[in-house]
């Protein structure tokens, strides 16, 4: 475990949440359950067939398992669902019916308290892990935009804070317009203050630093960069930067002279989900990065995506993280 991930982990440790982990057909969660809880990191429910489970010999002491099909739970669960969504035209069979998938259910169990927050992907797709938080849990009080982002763990790296950095969006909106762009970057900058623990320095990232091209890609960043400061004037945040000014002292210095945050950023915005991504897999693949994420944020309670081709210590990553995003969003 990284040394970002030991300071994560020891955080959740001091508060412990409960987590869900829905994907109990899948080894690799049941794996990572037994160490998280071996960890003390947090709380776990795994959802799934209890035989398939049990197949995998893994050691379910301390670990709550519930298969959605037999719960004793799934009746009161199928009734908050339909209240909830009966104004969208859902039925109670319907709601019944959805209750035993376990996506579904373990959203349900985050909603009504059982759970503070839950972690999935290992064996869905982004867009079903993420529906049903989104029709359930929705935005969290304050937010208009859910977005996500991949903290970024750079080795043997001076820049950002200790080589760790927050890059967004990297995994869901894919072009944000200047207003979205600029609640990106304010969610960003509480994402990284919550997880890393450092003030958060926040760049707008574009080809171009301080009006050195002008474009309507350009402008949009610079427009962003005015909304963000007149919602946030408190944040350190500067743009328009190119990456190099954002992050390099010198030069940021001589590119953004008398800016706070060129050189010194820790929280990149990206101005669309092209070139995030890409970055975030660049600096994973060439600098050899440690990537965690896509972590949501703006949902009402932590619900976070895993690649399919996680590791059972990645998801135990995930877990640390969404243990801790739960601990903020609760206080």
């Amino acid at each position: 475990m990284s040394t970002f991930l030991e300071r994560v982990a020891a955080r959740a440790r001091a508060d412990r949440k409960h987590i869900v982990l829905p994907e109990g057909s899948d080894r690799r969660t049941v794996e990572a359950a037994r160490m998280v809880v071996d960890r003390e990191i947090a709380d776990i429910t795994v959802l799934g067939d209890a035989d398939v489970i049990g197949g995998f010999g893994i050691n379910l002491d301390g670990i709550t398992v519930i298969d959605p099909d037999r719960s004793l739970q799934a009746e009161s669960l199928a009734d908050e669902l339909y209240e909830l969504r009966r104004a969208k035209g859902m039925t109670r069979e319907q709601a019944a019916r959805l209750i035993g998938d376990e996506l579904y259910h373990g959203v349900m169990l985050v909603k009504t308290g059982v759970a503070d927050g839950m972690v999935a992907g290992a064996a869905h797709s982004t867009s079903d892990t993420l529906r049903p938080a989104l029709q359930i849990l929705k935005t969290a009080p304050g937010t208009r935009l859910v977005s996500a982002f991949f903290v970024i763990a750079v080795p043997d790296c001076p820049y950002g804070a200790d080589g760790v950095f927050v890059f967004a969006d990297s995994g869901l909106v894919e072009n944000p317009d200047a207003e979205a762009l600029s609640e990106i970057a304010l969610a960003s900058a509480a994402s990284f203050e919550s997880l890393v623990g450092d003030t958060a320095q926040v760049a707008m990232l574009s080809y171009s630093t301080k009006g050195s091209a002008h474009s309507d890609l350009t402008e949009k960043v610079v427009q962003a960069t005015r909304l963000a400061r007149e919602k946030r004037p408190d944040i350190r945040l500067d743009g328009e930067l190119q990456l190099d000014a954002a992050i390099v002292p010198a030069i940021g210095a001589s590119k953004a002279p008398g800016s706070t945050v060129a050189g010194n950023a820790n929280v990149l915005v990206f101005p669309d989900l092209n070139s995030g991504n890409i970055a975030y897999k660049l600096a994973q693949r060439l600098a050899r990065a440690e990537a965690y994420g896509p972590v949501t944020q703006g949902i009402a309670a932590p619900v976070n995506d895993l690649s399919r081709g996680c590791s059972a210590e990645d998801i135990v990553g995930v877990v640390a993280i969404t243990a801790v995003q739960a601990q903020a969003q609760r206080n």
